[in-house]
């Protein structure tokens, strides 16, 4: 016969996939097993308690003192994989206070420490801010460096992490089902009901927030269904369990925010072997990265000042992602739209008549236009007389037809161009050949203009 306690996790696992072969797997018994204590329940069949005891090895039964938990005391946390989205495979946090039985269920990128740090704090932020005195964990190695005979060297952020949270970070004993039993059912029934399978015919998810929402929502089913144990919701239960918790500080601790990285002069951040770019105010400067729902996000500041400053889809190796919006101020490096920037005052002048200028000044170059300098002083006399509104359409008719001659912004001007305002940018098309397409919307040149 079945101890009473595993016929209790039997029956939990029967009604979170209500599949006699899917509560069967997940438990490690037989589905006639399962159908057997199902009947049972439903005829209102006390279950046996007695384990299985065989003479041949009664003597070395192994028996082990049972683990009392108290309110406030213990929660544990353990992984399980998760499913694969767009090529990233998913690591699914499951956490569980002890004593209620209240469940939190997190999607993580991996299992590094900043992660396992964000989603502790986002699980002590789920319990109201609150944290219970203990925090067990599977022997995880990135909350240890080292054994020695036998007994865990936590590394310095995790002990760090203790202090900031007040917590006492410990690992469960090896082949221990008092202390890990209850964080690895956590994970056997998340893993039952998020990751996609021929049992609970879920469909594979399109994004982290598709997998975010329905692992919230399988955490609130666990919370809002009375346990098999206590015969109460979890939920109901952490309402008490609350009191016996410690507050947490408002702010997460910084290294929740991930890992510290330096933002090069170009306001980019390397992070993976890829590149992200943040807002170049914050060039020269120091940010934190990590990795979450399949996107990389950063962080400035320190503690309660610490806000988000970027985020970007996760993008591989040798590959950079970079935002527009981060370089409000600078202009880019495309070599076909250069933006003329003056050295002289005659430049000065000459590029202050408007945008027409600028175009003027760049196609020129392109074509290779010879004495421009004089042009541009020709320009800046013209516009004090027919005025610089004027001489700008003038110059950005010039530029477009490729006409760069003495004389031709002249003429120009004088008859006309039927435009209303200059061209603000070069044309989608740009080469380094002056087309004369253009040329047919031009009155015909006098006989003494110098070509």
């Amino acid at each position: 016969m079945l101890p009473k306690e595993k016929g209790m996790e039997v029956l939990e696992a029967f009604d979170l996939t209500k599949s006699y072969r899917a509560a069967g797997q997940l438990t490690g018994v037989d589905h006639h097993t399962v159908a057997r204590l199902v009947a049972a329940r439903a005829l209102g069949t006390e279950l046996n308690d007695e384990p299985l005891v065989r003479s041949r090895v009664a003597e070395h039964h192994r028996i082990y003192k049972p683990w009392i938990t108290e309110p406030g005391a213990w929660l544990q946390y353990d992984f399980g994989a998760g499913p694969v989205i767009d090529g990233l495979a998913v690591v699914l946090f499951c956490a569980w206070l002890a004593w209620s039985r209240f469940r939190v269920i997190l999607p993580l990128s991996d299992r590094s420490l900043p992660s396992v740090i964000a989603a502790l704090d986002r699980t002590f932020r789920s319990l109201g801010g609150l944290a219970p005195t203990y925090v067990l964990t599977d022997n995880e190695k990135s909350v240890t460096d080292r054994h020695i005979a036998g007994i865990a060297i936590r590394n310095q952020t995790a002990v760090d992490v203790s202090r900031y949270y007040g917590i006492t970070i410990a690992t469960c004993v090896p082949a221990d089902p008092e202390s890990k039993g209850g964080s690895e059912s956590s994970v056997k029934l998340a893993k039952a009901d998020l990751v996609p399978t021929d049992y609970n015919l879920r469909d594979d998810y399109c994004s982290f927030a598709e997998l975010e929402a329905a692992c919230s929502e399988v955490a609130h089913g666990f919370n809002a269904r009375p346990h098999a144990v206590t015969k109460r919701a979890p939920a109901e239960l952490l309402a008490v369990e609350r009191l016996a918790l410690h507050a947490v500080p408002d702010a997460p601790y910084t290294a929740a925010f991930g890992e510290s990285r330096t933002v090069s002069w170009s306001a980019l951040v390397s992070f993976r072997g890829a590149r992200y770019s943040v807002p170049d105010r914050l060039a020269g400067g120091q940010v934190w990265v990590r990795a979450a729902a399949g996107e990389v996000v950063m962080v400035a500041g320190e503690g309660s000042g610490a806000t988000e400053v970027a985020r970007h889809r996760l993008v591989g190796p040798g590959q950079a992602s970079v935002s527009e919006e981060h370089y409000p101020n600078r202009q880019g490096r495309d070599p076909l739209r250069r933006t003329p920037r003056p050295n002289k005052p005659s430049e000065a002048a000459f590029l202050a008549l408007g945008e027409g200028a600028k175009l003027y000044l760049v196609e020129a170059g392109a074509a290779g236009a010879r004495r421009i300098e004089t042009r541009m002083a020709e320009a800046v006399t013209l516009a004090a007389l027919h005025g610089a509104d004027a001489v700008d359409v003038a110059l950005g008719a010039a530029a477009i037809v490729g006409r760069f001659a003495e004389g031709d912004l002249g003429s120009i001007l004088v008859h006309g161009t039927g435009a209303t305002r200059a061209p603000t940018g070069p044309p989608a098309e740009h080469s380094l050949s002056a087309g004369t397409a253009m040329w047919s919307v031009l009155p015909a040149p006098d006989e003494d203009d110098e070509r």
